[in-house]
Parts: C-alpha cells; sequence; structure tokens
C-alpha cells in the first residue's frame, strides 16, 4: 500500500468487494451507496481548506464525516467522546475551527461556528468535491484530566502502519474504542483500507449487548484494551462469540488476559500491540506470551525503530505525529524519538511494561507501578481483573491497597473471599518486594474504566 496522496475516499474506492458496510447500533450503510453522496448537509465547498470540528453523539455519523471531509477540510477536529465543558472550551480555544460538524439537532454553534449537519442517510450530491489537499487530522491524547493535548496527524502517517502489513479482504471489523481516539481510528482504517467492513460500538452499550450485535453481524477481526476483554469475559456473552483475530492495546496485556483470550477463543490469533496517539503503532505480538522480545530493538520493521533509555520505551518512524499542536509542548527529542512515558524492564531476553513513568506510587521513598503489581494479582485464577492504588499514609506517605473482582464461581463457600485473598497475598509477597505487596485487597463487583477503555485509577 503506497502512501496516500489523495483522500480517504479515493483510498477506500480503490478497493472491493461491492457489498462492504459501515454499521452502528440500528443503522447500516453500504459503502457504494456512498458513491456521489455525502453524508453532510449543506455543501461540502464550505469546508474547503477550513478547520472542521467533528463534535458528534454517534461513531457512524462521524466515520460518515471523515469520508466527506478529509482531502477536503484543511483541518479534521476529532472531538473525544467524554470530556468536559471545561476541555471542549480548551479544545475550541487551541484549535480555532472555523466550521462546526454535528449529529445533534440544529443548534446554534459553539462559540458562534457556522454548524453542519451531518446524519447517517447519505444524499445524493450528483459527484464529490474535487480533492483540495492533504488534511491534517487532530487527535487528542486520552488523559482524563487537565487540559487535552492535540496530536497533528495526516492521513500517511495514520495509515504507515497498514502499508506491507497483512491485508483481511472481505473481514469485518470492530472495536470497543471509539473512532476518535487512536486506537479506533486505527482500526476503522485498517478495515476499509484492507477490503473489509466496520460495525462501530455505541457509548453507554453494555458489553454483553454489543458483542451479541457483533456476533450478529459477523464481525472477525475487534480488538480493545486488556480492561475491555476483562469485562468481556465477565459478561458471559464472549461464550458465543467466535472471532478469527482479537487485538488488545493501550494497557499492559499480563500474561494471565493473554491466557484468558487463548482459552475463551481458542480458535482465533489472540495480538498484543503497542501504540499510542503521538509514536502511532509500534509492533504486534501473537506468540501469547507478554511484553516484547528483546530483538526488536536490533530490527527495523517497517521502518519503526525502538530504544529503551532511562527504562522508558523511545520510538522512532513515519508513523510518528507530525507535532503537537501547541508550540510549547515537543512531541519527540532531537534524535526524532519519542518518550513514551511506559517503564520496561528486561527479564530472560524479553521486555515487560512495568507501567507509566507518572503513574508510581511512592512508599516511604520507594516507586512502585500499580500495573507490576495487578499482573501478580491477575495471575490467580480466581481473579478476573484487579486495580491497584495508593492510600494515604501519615508515616510512609502512601501504602499499597488493591481492589479486585471475582469470578462468582470462586465464591460458592463460607470465608472463600478470604482463603482467595490470603492466596493472592502470598503469590504477592512470593514475587514482589515487601513493599509493593497491598496491605488491603478489597472486593467489588466491578470496576470503572475511562473514556479511553483503561482502568480509571485514583487514590482511595
Amino acid at each position: 500500500m503506497k502512501p496516500p496522496d489523495s483522500s480517504l475516499w479515493a483510498e477506500i474506492a480503490l478497493t472491493s468487494p461491492a457489498e462492504r458496510f459501515l454499521a452502528g447500533s440500528g443503522r447500516l450503510v453500504l459503502l457504494r451507496e456512498l458513491a456521489g453522496a455525502a453524508a453532510i448537509e449543506g455543501g461540502l465547498e464550505r469546508c474547503r481548506g477550513k478547520g472542521v470540528l467533528l463534535h458528534m453523539s454517534g461513531q457512524l455519523a462521524c466515520a460518515l464525516a471523515l469520508l466527506d471531509l478529509d482531502g477536503i477540510a484543511g483541518r479534521l477536529i476529532l472531538c473525544p467522546p467524554g470530556i468536559s465543558p471545561a476541555q471542549l472550551d480548551a479544545i475550541i480555544d487551541d484549535t480555532r475551527p472555523d466550521m462546526l460538524v454535528t449529529d445533534e439537532p440544529a443548534a446554534p454553534g459553539m462559540a458562534g461556528l457556522p454548524v453542519l449537519h451531518c446524519g447517517t442517510a447519505p444524499r445524493e450530491t450528483g459527484g464529490r468535491p474535487a480533492y483540495h489537499a492533504a488534511s491534517q487530522w487532530l487527535l487528542f491524547t486520552s488523559g482524563t484530566t487537565g487540559r487535552p493535548k492535540a496530536v497533528v496527524h495526516d492521513l500517511a502517517s495514520l495509515t504507515a502502519p497498514l502499508r506491507g502489513a497483512a491485508q483481511f479482504p472481505r473481514a469485518v471489523w470492530s472495536t470497543f474504542y471509539d473512532i476518535r481516539r487512536y486506537g479506533g481510528l486505527t482500526i476503522f482504517l485498517r478495515a476499509l483500507l484492507s477490503g473489509g467492513s466496520m460495525v462501530f460500538s455505541q457509548a453507554g452499550e453494555a458489553v454483553a449487548e454489543f458483542l451479541r450485535r457483533a456476533g450478529a453481524a459477523g464481525v472477525t477481526h475487534i480488538s480493545g484494551t486488556p480492561s475491555h476483554w476483562r469485562q468481556a469475559l465477565m459478561s458471559g456473552a464472549a461464550e458465543t462469540f467466535r472471532p478469527d483475530y482479537v487485538r488488545m492495546s493501550g494497557e499492559p496485556a499480563d500474561q494471565a488476559i493473554l491466557d484468558m483470550l487463548q482459552s475463551a477463543f481458542p480458535a482465533a490469533r489472540v495480538s498484543h500491540a503497542f501504540a499510542s496517539t503521538e509514536a502511532g503503532v509500534a509492533f504486534d505480538v501473537q506468540d501469547g506470551l507478554a511484553g516484547f522480545p528483546a530483538s526488536l530493538l536490533e530490527q527495523q520493521s517497517g521502518g519503526v525503530e525502538l530504544k529503551i533509555e532511562n527504562e522508558t520505551l523511545r520510538i522512532r518512524s513515519a508513523r510518528t505525529a507530525a507535532q503537537y499542536l501547541r508550540d510549547d509542548l515537543r512531541l519527540h527529542g532531537e534524535d526524532g524519538f519519542v518518550d513514551t512515558g511506559d517503564v520496561v524492564a528486561l527479564r530472560d531476553g524479553r521486555y515487560h511494561f512495568i507501567g507509566r513513568r507518572e503513574g508510581v506510587i511512592n512508599v516511604g521513598g520507594m516507586k512502585i507501578h500499580p500495573e507490576e503489581v495487578e499482573a501478580v494479582i491477575n495471575r490467580h485464577p480466581a481473579v478476573r481483573m484487579s486495580v491497584v492504588r495508593g492510600r494515604p499514609s501519615p508515616i510512609t506517605g502512601a501504602l499499597v491497597v488493591a481492589d479486585v473482582v471475582i469470578r462468582p464461581e470462586w465464591l460458592a463457600g463460607p470465608g472463600s473471599f478470604e482463603t482467595i485473598r490470603d492466596e493472592i497475598l502470598a503469590r504477592c509477597r512470593d514475587a514482589l518486594a515487601a513493599h509493593k505487596v497491598p496491605v488491603q485487597l478489597r472486593r467489588v463487583a466491578s470496576l470503572d474504566l475511562a473514556a479511553s477503555g483503561k482502568l480509571l485509577r485514583s487514590d482511595a
């Protein structure tokens, strides 16, 4: 696949078969319906060369807007779901859009912007506008607090991971992610540019309902965070879902979740990928083991270079974004490597993800990465998922505590949780330094996820 020098729609129009589709909850659009049609009402010419803020409630409408606008709009600003009003104000302030495209009922534009409506029923236009120039795609990092950081991509950097990659014609793709975030957008692009179809998840949709809908739509390839997949396995709906390919990214995939997915989907290829909004897709691992082989640092597969510096993974490639939008933020170092902030450790010829540099718990001056402790807890067969956090302590500054979700079948008898708790703590004492062992294990019914699909982490 060559680097795109035309619009997303032009790239897709070169592929087949004709019956490919995009599907939301209750609505399906055949790609052939989009030839000479547009989902955005009011004329795409008004968007030529303009900065367009896409503030949508539905993923299907957002996907159709992207197909309409790429190569015509100067800048596509993908407003992520689940942001606060203050964060939206910050996005508008930083990106200075000229137009607003929305699927909400007609209303005055945000900050006085002209409004165009986008639906899910494309209307015949007699022809698509001529290609203008490569559009900038502005994506936002997945943090849930603070000012969102706008990352500038274009279609070439977003699709670079697909060049030379395995193609899956006629595959039906889906993802727990939202396509306004990097993880979901790359799956959307992969589906369309490899000749497949796409089924979108829906905000607020129960995991079990989404999997039933995906199964009914014939989904063969599906992605999400490890936390998404833990919730899916707890839902019971995974038992009737039979994908060919299961992919994880966004969080470290520990051995427990890899083993659980391979057991739940024995006929599927299970992959875990490393990617970030800034650095793009670095690699994906399909050998069934947590972490990644140290040999990847000696290779330059797909033009991607990796190195470890100050214990964190660094990436340089053509998949990297051009820049942060704000001039006061630096995306990469002088050498072109992006510091991902993900701490890794080498064990037996393999690098394992330990946690985020900024996510440590400080216990008496000793640093603990929650993900390292969670990986040990999650290895107990009774545990579906866990989250480790710091509890304030007047003596040490913080203490390590954990919330765990236990499989219901392990809680049949009296005192069963106490037994499980003692076994988990014994495993932690065997595998971890004393200051990393939780002082408290609490059983909970569920754990919350952020809008990005990652575990929501907060202090007790």
